[in-house]
């Protein structure tokens, strides 16, 4: 039967991916923080607190207070091209649009702020992927982050009525392609400073510990990427003492351990004056990475009495890490690409 002539054109058998990062402010501005703020901190994945508790100290406290301080610690990080975490998702992307080839179609959204996963869902359905990878950047997974992910895919999917079939990137925390990249990238850095450390921290993002109890898997998946990553590093550097903490705690619930910031303090204090800290739980430089870790960290380490201290980059958009990426997006594409 033939293709009646008034049929209009419809845009199909291509594949996409859809990179996924956790969010970030459009502008270092309390407004814009604020925004960003209320929509991350009302996600029940995020904070765990029943509502009618937590909505009050949300929006009676913490919006009116915390975003100034926040907007000050995103100013400090701020780039030309906006915000750090947005730019480097977006030069992933199209470092592995060029990889994949024109046979995908590679775009980026974050989970809070923009792009938003429905709006870049939508368009690469309306550009003819009937066929979708979507591949939140976390190792390890958590509810707060790979979970919460899922929910606003699931979200999106819900409104819209011709769906296109999706794949989901899983986990990649003890992946050997990650731990080879993660040494490969570390390494080169560690080579390139002018100081040889003592101590590498290895700063993974904190959780309340009560959702280790409960079941999420984060803490462990964080351990082994640090146990196999300090694995993968002792031949080059025999000499060098590995440490794991977990930054970024907030309120007064006991958190997982050892915090990152006492961790600091106390390597400092117990006689370390060489010291460098990486965060192998983020794809990409972030604010907790560039302020929170290169900013606050610096100044915890040396204020306790060390001497030379040193952030390393994420893997970023860097060789390694997109050697990576493209493995392991080629992995789940297997029998949509020919």
């Amino acid at each position: 039967m033939e293709r009646p002539a008034d049929h209009p054109d419809v845009a199909v058998g291509k594949v996409g991916v859809l990179l996924v990062n956790l969010g970030t402010p459009d502008t270092p501005t309390p407004g814009a923080v604020q925004r960003y703020l209320a929509e991350f901190l009302s996600d029940p994945r995020v904070v765990e607190i029943p509502k009618l508790v937590w909505w009050p100290i949300l929006h009676g406290a913490i919006l009116t207070t915390r975003p100034r301080k926040s907007a000050h610690a995103y100013a400090q990080v701020w780039t030309e091209e906006g915000s750090p975490l947005a730019a480097i998702t977006a030069r992933q992307a199209e470092a592995l649009q060029t990889r994949l080839g024109e046979k995908v179609l590679v775009r980026w959204a974050m989970r809070y702020g923009t792009p938003a996963i429905a709006d870049e869902l939508t368009q690469l359905k309306e550009l003819g992927c009937d066929r979708v990878l979507f591949a939140p950047l976390y190792p390890q997974y958590s509810g707060a982050t790979t979970a919460s992910a899922m929910d606003a895919l699931g979200d999106a999917l819900k409104a819209m009525r011709w769906q296109p079939a999706i794949r989901t990137l899983a986990p990649y925390y003890e992946n050997p392609q990650h731990i080879g990249a993660l040494r490969t990238d570390i390494s080169r850095q560690i080579l390139a400073l002018d100081f040889e450390p003592e101590v590498l921290v290895l700063s993974f993002h904190g959780m309340p510990e009560r959702t280790l109890h409960l079941g999420d898997p984060y803490h462990c998946q964080c351990r082994k990427t640090a146990r196999l990553l300090s694995e993968a590093l002792a031949d080059q550097f025999p000499n060098l003492r590995i440490e794991v903490g977990f930054q970024s705690r907030f309120g007064k619930a006991k958190w997982l351990e050892p915090y990152t910031d006492e961790v600091l303090a106390n390597a400092a204090q117990s006689g370390t004056r060489r010291l460098a800290i990486a965060a192998p739980g983020f794809a990409a430089d972030c604010l907790e990475t560039l302020e929170e870790l290169a900013i606050r960290g610096r100044e915890q380490f040396i204020g306790g009495g060390g001497k030379e201290f040193a952030a390393l980059d994420c893997l970023n958009a860097g060789e390694a890490g997109m050697a990576m990426l493209e493995t392991l997006v080629r992995s789940e594409l297997a029998g949509w690409l020919d």
